[in-house]
């Protein structure tokens, strides 16, 4: 029989494995939220990405940090030389790292063989996880598996994390703290714009093709916005970001680009009036920043990954159905739904005006 949680332990040291990418780790965040609210005094690392790390600035509605300490996992790097001396160094030194921080517990909220093995490096005596893991694989390193039975992957992170400390936990809202200079950047950013503009963010990227609205709608829809009163933003991370140049140029005039890092796009997002796309990671960050969002979706299943939020409204066709594999052209489903669509949804999100 596994370990079984104590939940009379005081301050047990739990270890959060969510590796990636930006929209997972934000829908983490509720689960850890509520594990900080439950648990004051415990220790929580979690192991992340380096990319992502910023994201982890976070703290509770009353004030406390999220995390006590983050652990890097370079899986960039890994990926690149997988069988290098490097890579089996850099390995190494992740499992002495989480082993010198004596985990009570880890849970895997990720659910992939990767996630998995970071977490049973940290040799913790409790490892909890889905019991039907996104690769099934990850499940045989688990000491306790979870039956899932929330629709929502933020649900989800919470009924693991429940099981793994013996408590019932809600998703708590998270604070994602502002970074000094990213405001500044964005101080200097909205001085280039009309005093009066009520921004929308636009993002118009996504894992893989089959999720991606085309960037010429974006386009259009940037134009319809500014028409109704808004400045559209295109954000993006690289200034030679093919989708969203075709976007701007398509916007004939409405839109301009706004090249960011994360903690700027945070910034930005924090002050937008709304932000619209698909299943992608800045739609996500609006979700968490409380920011009014329109989601367009097409093979992925807004039940499962879809905005957690209220001030959201999410569109998908009936044609499209759930799939994860990575075909690049735009999926049949999500090319029926209409500029006209998106811009009645977010008018929606706005009955008064």
């Amino acid at each position: 029989m596994p370990a079984q949680p104590d939940p009379s332990a005081a301050a047990p040291r739990i270890l959060i494995v969510r590796i990636g990418a930006m929209g997972d780790v934000l829908h983490a965040l509720p689960a850890v939220t509520a594990l900080r609210r439950h648990l004051p005094g415990a220790c929580i690392g979690w192991a992340i990405e380096p990319r992502w790390a910023t994201l982890l600035a976070a703290s509770t509605p009353e004030g406390a940090a999220l995390v006590d300490r983050i652990h890097t996992v370079p899986v960039r790097e890994w990926k690149a030389a997988p069988f290098s001396l490097a890579t089996a160094r850099s390995i190494r030194a992740l499992r002495r790292e989480l082993r010198e921080a004596r985990y009570d517990i880890a849970m895997d909220l990720q659910g992939t063989i990767r996630s998995s093995a970071v977490g049973w490096l940290a040799g913790a005596g409790i490892f909890a996880g889905s019991a039907h893991p996104r690769e099934s694989i990850a499940r045989l390193l688990y000491t306790l598996k979870v039956q899932i039975r929330q629709p929502h992957v933020v649900q989800q992170a919470c009924e693991i994390a429940g099981a793994a400390i013996g408590a019932s936990l809600a998703p708590g809202q998270p604070h994602l703290l502002p970074d000094p200079a990213a405001e500044a950047w964005c101080h200097a950013l909205l001085a280039t714009l009309p005093p009066t503009a009520r921004l929308a963010v636009l993002s118009v990227g996504g894992g893989w093709g089959a999720k991606r609205w085309p960037p010429e709608r974006y386009g259009a829809l940037a134009a319809a916005l500014s028409d109704s009163g808004y400045t559209p933003l295109i954000a993006t991370a690289h200034a030679d970001d093919q989708l969203a140049l075709q976007a701007v140029t398509a916007s004939h005039g409405s839109a301009r680009m706004a090249v960011s890092n994360l903690p700027q796009l945070t910034a930005l997002l924090r002050r937008a009036a709304l932000c619209i796309g698909g299943d992608t990671g800045p739609v996500h960050l609006a979700a968490a920043l409380g920011t009014p969002v329109v989601g367009i979706y097409g093979p992925t299943d807004p039940a499962r990954n879809g905005p957690f939020t209220a001030h959201s409204r999410v569109l998908r066709s009936p044609q499209s159905l759930t799939s994860h594999s990575r075909i690049q052209q735009t999926e049949s489903g999500l090319l029926s739904i209409t500029v006209e669509d998106v811009i009645h949804s977010a008018m929606e999100l706005f009955p008064s005006e």
